[in-house]
């Protein structure tokens, strides 16, 4: 599983024209579920998720997550972080999860983040959408599981 996660002032989605989601201070996440991935993988980035320090303390440090300031998430899901890029001017997406498999992994994360005390929003599973931000920073991190 891999995110790419980024520190916003707010960030929304809108598919159809329509807003479905939209948080103020938080994190962004384009979230990629992979083919070997499973329910662990949700749970583990999950936990990444809500514990990863970026956010500056008083002493100007990244030292907080987005827990430590009461922040919020929206989560997006983003097959395309999975391709893999390292030959030719084309990507492969052999090793991206199977819509099914991703879908459940993608919820299984969604829910396990929505237990938390924070403000959880999300894009729609495989649709098209528009995903806009605003970067705070700019700050951006892949991570993975």
């Amino acid at each position: 599983m891999r995110a790419l996660i980024q520190r916003v002032n707010s960030a929304s989605v809108r598919v159809n024209d329509q807003l479905i989601g939209q948080i103020s201070k938080g994190l962004l996440v384009l979230l990629a579920v992979e083919a070997h991935d499973g329910s662990q993988s949700a749970e583990k980035m999950a936990a990444k998720l809500l514990n990863y320090r970026i956010f500056n303390d008083h002493d100007n440090k990244m030292n907080l997550s987005v827990t430590d300031i009461a922040g919020e998430l929206l989560i997006v899901s983003q097959f395309t972080l999975a391709a893999n890029t390292d030959k030719g001017l084309r990507p492969s997406f052999s090793s991206v999860a199977e819509p099914a498999l991703a879908k459940r992994l993608y919820q299984d994360c969604v829910a396990q983040l929505k237990a938390s005390p924070l403000k959880v929003e999300t894009g729609q599973f495989a649709a098209h959408m528009q995903v806009a931000l605003v970067n705070d920073g700019p700050v951006t991190f892949m991570l993975t599981v």
